[in-house]
């Protein structure tokens, strides 16, 4: 059996821009160019999730013309710097 080292295993990450509740009804009204509004505000820290845990908070960056985020404070257990 050949074994590997723990810092090669793959996890996946989420990033949470925000939360929004919509109706039954409204989600099946979403198309293309429908905007949803969400609970967070244009600048406010977004969370970084790693098995659905709250890892670390970062900010929205742009790199070329793709959307990344930049770490600003990493989390400990329970979502505590």
């Amino acid at each position: 059996m050949k074994t590997g080292s723990i810092d090669e295993v793959q996890v996946d990450l989420e990033v949470l821009l925000g939360r929004t509740s919509l109706s039954v009804g409204e989600l099946a009204k979403v198309g293309p160019s429908t905007i949803i509004q969400l609970s967070s505000m244009a600048g406010e820290p977004v969370e970084l999730r790693a098995g659905g845990k709250v890892v670390a908070l970062c900010e929205v960056v742009v790199i070329d013309e793709n959307f990344g985020v930049r770490v600003t404070e990493v989390l400990g257990a329970g979502g505590r710097p």
